[in-house]
């Protein structure tokens, strides 16, 4: 099996203005009663990405999805795919193909006939049905399982049937809704590799639906973060992540540490905010978007702040002090809540780079906490 890969510069064409859309989503609003699911949404799409849709329970991820698959119809706006206005066409003639979240098997068929389903109103002799069950099976590495019933597999056997019975068709657009829900921890990390691969493989347009911030960062090629029907942000995952654009996408995708202030004054691509909360100047390299008075937030992520016990030294560096007032040991890490002196509480992720059951740092322990200036990013709302 291929090993996954990030697109590089030249399968990036989301940054080339004259490059044309596989999926065009135009203006589209859906009301249920009173209720507003997705608002006014404009979205595109390029062929062969792995596109994340995340956001909050209720904020339209899967009413999107359904709208593209065709289990919904929008009250206005339209849905484009290869240049076709899906509008009018019904779930079974459009392009695409849906994997759900409870993976849907058939009980009663084994793997083979569960992978082979949705070929039987396919014009084709039994041979090349046969064939094409076999490379699906190929593919998802499940040829020696073919004559197992669904409650003899694993979870991540399950999930493979489930794709490459998604797959068989042979669709333009695959749509997964929490593809690897089901699955525990430990078991959805491999499985996260397998379905890169295969989408690699296979080569066409994945869009998914996920709550978990962490799946869509490792498997997606672009992420659309939305709340309450629109989309706040679209990018690519470490775009969203080191250069959010608003307080909900920072606080949502990952963790991260807010400071509230105005701007005090800036010059030389360095901005000086006051904090209203520490009541100290933090500094944060910007290119003088913010002008003097401006209330703004700066955003720090944990594991870009760093705990010393003496005062750290150097220029471009903020600091502050506190006490450890909660600890937590994660195995490869440890995240402290250190208690400012002026009672802001602040995470930070400390990578535990030597093998020791002692902490260096430990409860109570008074700390210094310190960034530089570029490790943190200014927010106006």
């Amino acid at each position: 099996m291929l090993s996954a890969q990030q697109p590089s510069a030249s399968e990036r064409p989301w940054l080339d203005p004259g490059a044309t859309p596989q999926i065009v989503i135009e203006n589209v609003h859906k009301q249920f009663g009173g209720f507003t699911a997705v608002d006014r949404l404009n979205l595109r799409i390029y062929r062969g990405e792995m596109f994340a849709l995340v956001g909050a329970s209720g904020c339209g991820k899967t009413t999107l999805l359904r709208m593209l698959a065709g289990f919904e119809t929008p009250t206005s706006g339209r849905i484009l795919i290869d240049g076709v206005d899906m509008t009018d066409v019904p779930p079974h003639q459009r392009p695409v193909n849906m994997m759900f979240q409870s993976y849907a098997l058939f009980p009663h068929m084994t793997v083979e006939q569960n992978v082979g389903y949705g070929l039987r109103r396919i014009r084709e002799s039994e041979s090349v049905k046969s064939r094409r069950v076999a490379e699906a099976l190929a593919m998802v590495q499940l040829e020696a399982l073919a004559g197992r019933k669904p409650h003899q597999l694993s979870g991540g056997q399950r999930q493979r049937v489930a794709l490459a019975r998604a797959l068989i068709r042979r669709p333009r657009v695959l749509l997964l809704d929490e593809p690897l829900s089901a699955l525990d921890k430990k078991l959805r990390e491999q499985t996260q590799f397998e379905l890169m691969n295969i989408q690699y493989q296979v080569g066409i347009t994945f869009v998914f639906v996920t709550h978990d911030q962490d799946e869509a960062m490792a498997l997606s090629t672009r992420i659309a973060v939305m709340n309450r029907g629109r989309v706040l942000q679209v990018g690519a995952p470490a775009d969203i992540y080191e250069f959010p654009a608003s307080r909900f996408v920072a606080d949502f995708v990952g963790t991260t540490n807010l400071f509230e202030g105005t701007i005090e004054r800036s010059g030389a691509g360095l901005v000086a905010m006051r904090s209203l909360e520490t009541g100290t100047e933090l500094c944060v390299d910007d290119g003088g978007r913010h002008e003097a008075g401006h209330r703004v937030w700066l955003s720090v992520r944990p594991e870009k702040i760093r705990l010393s016990k003496q005062p750290p030294e150097g220029e471009r560096i903020n600091r502050l002090k506190g006490v450890v007032w909660e600890l937590g040991y994660l195995g490869n890490r440890s995240t402290y809540r250190i208690k400012t002196e002026c009672g802001k509480i602040v995470t930070v992720f400390a990578q535990n780079e030597r093998r020791s059951s002692q902490w260096a740092i430990d409860w109570n322990d008074e700390v210094y906490l310190s960034w530089t200036a570029d490790s943190a990013v200014l927010l106006a709302d």
